[in-house]
């Protein structure tokens, strides 16, 4: 089909970290199979759209950050849809579907998504197509490669209807007649046989095979012996069936290498997100002891010579390199050792059929080639289905190759999530497990996404403790599996670990008293503030502290601001403070034994702690989380939350702890107001409406 007789549509993205923009250019690459032709823009480029005068369907793609904000690129598009005078039939030309990406282990899912859809549906839009909601703890892929292969026919009968209403019903070339007569009615998400079955030509710029293999091809793989499937191994069906893999994205970058030499970028200008200051590490301390399960450390540092602001409660972002040991590894299987340290230039490739392509912002125009591997790239992120697409045609060896094309294939979509998704199966695993496949370096700037800053809650107070900036952490470790031989400590973790090393544990080489240094170690940061997770602007009304681990790390910066202005207001009133810690073990991992002091000078009222690993020989057992010592509480924790109008914080793991509080909370809200779970349920969710009951967690 020519391109004049292709249909449009528009096709919106909003993004955070590159996710829905990656999902939109596949729905775009696919649409021309169709006989359609995708308009794509970033939903933050207004002047190259316009909703009001838009006739044609409008597909949506976007991601939900933060606690449930839409993405940072949606935020005009947002603010101008919610505006309170746009009349209730604004949008009623428009037809439209939308795909919300988000993570049901927070607890405003999909909520970008949602507040467009909402909005949308207000001002009169009419869905052709039902919203698809991906769930990013199970696996996006679950929900968008069904939505999007069911995408096609909901297009098709919504530009036809367009058709008929424009009085071109004779048009029809764009929409085969078996759907000429199918009702207008919005799809339910279900696959129907004829999308099952569809057999999408691939192209992309490198190859012209059909996306389903035959089984012919079969014959070329030597039959393994093994009986368990693996990252590197399948068995029937998969491994003898015809698959349906992705259409192959087109080569957009082109790196050249230069003899010049220069310097690399300041890492600054990889931040989109503010001003970046560069601070030195003062102070470092290991909060557990060396046999306890997890190493908890403390930082300082200082800001006093920077316009660094925070408030108790706030996050911040550190900027950290991917691991030395893993970047040179990299570097050898791509045949590159030898040129870590020589400058290229990465440029757009002439001629490439990406639409929009342009160099990747985190990108550099020119830096050295290390420098890229080292602070642009995240190589531990977890491959998507397009990138094992892409590294198919780098692969020499049919058996591997037959197998990455079964991981990204639609009936492999079980193997995918066991052998690479949930295995947290990075790029160097699969160059070690597939060692014939050997990708270019622009293969790698196409497909993996931006080295993110890492976030940590502040765990100091700048009235307590001027100039500085306290935060808390666990050093990550990941164990040894299957498909990775070593075991790996968290990228920023880690580093951050061997960088204050010296200072942990002092020697010749490290001169200076133990735990301090006069020592130039910086790190850059940059500031991420909250904008509710604060303490109550009225001093006089209580509040309680649930952090377990490291989430108490923001609740000690509360602590010292409370002790502060008690000792600054010796006038004010103050409402009772409590604070529910709980650790494994009482002598390894009980973070802040200090905490005693702030009992002593008033600025926490009430400590419970509960430690889940120690055996005790009491008559009544002790409680092991802080659920349970919650639910011990019950009159007070009603009291505060139901009469008082007091704030409930919440820190730390969202998995493990948070959603056990949550459950606790309805249960001591059930009980003392002698209502149903039901009603309950609504009491907190009108404190989480109202900020009072507050979440900083994380998965």
């Amino acid at each position: 089909m020519c391109c004049e007789s292709k249909r449009r549509f528009l096709l919106l993205y909003a993004t955070q970290k590159g996710q829905a923009k990656a999902i939109a250019e596949e729905i775009w690459q696919q649409a021309g199979a169709h006989g359609l032709e995708a308009d794509m823009h970033c939903m933050s480029e207004m002047d190259k759209y316009n909703l009001e005068t838009e006739k044609d369907p409008v597909v949506i793609v976007i991601s939900t950050t933060g606690t449930g904000d839409p993405p940072d690129t949606a935020r005009k598009f947002v603010k101008k849809i919610q505006d309170k005078t746009l009349p209730p039939d604004h949008f009623a030309h428009l037809q439209y579907g939308l795909l919300g990406l988000g993570d049901s282990e927070y607890m405003f899912f999909c909520n970008g998504g949602r507040t467009v859809d909402r909005q949308l549906q207000e001002l009169g839009a009419q869905h052709f197509y039902d919203t698809g909601l991906a769930d990013d703890c199970v696996g996006l892929e679950l929900v968008v490669d069904p939505w999007i292969d069911g995408l096609w026919l909901a297009l098709k009968e919504a530009l036809q209807l367009q058709k008929e209403k424009e009085g071109m019903n004779n048009a029809v070339d764009a929409v085969p007649s078996s759907l000429s007569t199918a009702p207008h009615a919005v799809h339910e998400l279900k696959l129907s046989s004829e999308v099952q079955n569809l057999k999408l030509e691939d192209e992309g710029a490198r190859g012209s095979n059909t996306l389903s293999q035959k089984v012919d091809d079969i014959n070329l793989v030597a039959p393994a012996r093994d009986t368990e499937p693996s990252l590197v191994h399948s068995v029937p069906p998969i491994s003898q069936c015809a698959l349906n893999i992705p259409a192959l994205p087109p080569e957009y970058i082109e790196v050249e290498f230069q003899d010049t030499q220069g310097e690399n970028p300041h890492l600054s200008s990889l931040i989109s997100e503010g001003t970046t200051f560069e601070v030195p590490v003062t102070k470092a301390v290991q909060l557990t002891r060396e046999d306890a399960i997890k190493t908890a450390l403390l930082l300082e540092l200082d800001i006093a010579d920077t316009a660094f602001e925070y408030q108790p409660g706030d996050a911040f972002c550190v900027i950290c390199p991917n691991n030395v040991t893993e970047v040179e590894k990299l570097l050898h299987i791509l045949g590159l050792s030898e040129k870590g340290d020589d400058f290229v230039c990465v440029k757009v490739k002439q001629g490439t059929k990406k639409k929009g392509a342009s160099r990747p912002q985190h990108i550099p125009e020119r830096s050295t080639l290390k420098f890229i591997l080292t602070w642009c790239l995240e190589i531990r992120a977890i491959p998507k289905k397009a990138f094992l697409r892409a590294l198919v045609e780098c692969t020499s060896d049919v058996g591997e190759k037959r197998r990455l094309q079964e991981l990204c294939s639609r009936q492999g979509a079980s193997d995918y999530t066991c052998f690479i998704r949930d295995s947290n199966v990075c790029l160097l695993d699969l160059l070690h497990a597939f060692p014939s496949c050997k990708p270019s370096l622009s293969l790698l700037i196409e497909h993996l996404p931006k080295l993110q800053a890492r976030s940590y809650s502040v765990s100091s107070s700048n009235l307590y403790q001027p100039g500085r900036l306290c935060f808390v952490f666990n050093v990550v470790e990941f164990p040894a599996s299957p498909s990775r031989p070593v075991s790996w400590k968290g990228v920023c973790t880690g580093w951050l670990a061997e960088l204050v090393a010296p200072l942990l544990h002092p020697s010749k080489n490290y001169p200076g008293k133990k735990g301090e240094s006069s020592s130039t170690e910086k790190i850059s940061i940059f500031p991420r503030p909250n904008n509710a997770f604060h303490l109550p602007a009225d001093p006089s009304v209580p509040f309680i502290m649930v952090g377990p681990g490291t989430g108490i790390s923001p609740f000690i910066g509360f602590l010292q601001h409370r002790q502060k202005l008690r000792e600054q207001h010796t006038d004010w009133e103050f409402g009772e403070t409590w604070l529910f810690f709980g650790c494994r073990h009482q002598d390894r991992d009980y973070l802040f034994k200090q905490l005693q002091c702030f009992l002593e000078n008033g600025a926490l009222t009430h400590l419970k702690v509960c430690f889940s690993r120690d055996s005790s020989t009491a008559e009544v057992a002790p409680p092991k989380y802080v659920q349970d010592v919650l639910r011990l509480c019950a009159k007070e924790v009603a009291r505060v939350l139901l009469k008082e109008g007091g704030y409930f914080y919440v820190c730390g793991d969202k998995k493990h702890m948070a959603d056990d509080v949550s459950d606790a909370v309805v249960d001591i809200l059930s009980m003392e107001m002698e209502a149903d779970k039901l009603e309950a349920m609504k009491v907190l969710a009108t404190l989480r409406e109202a900020k009072r009951y507050l979440q900083d967690v994380w998965s």
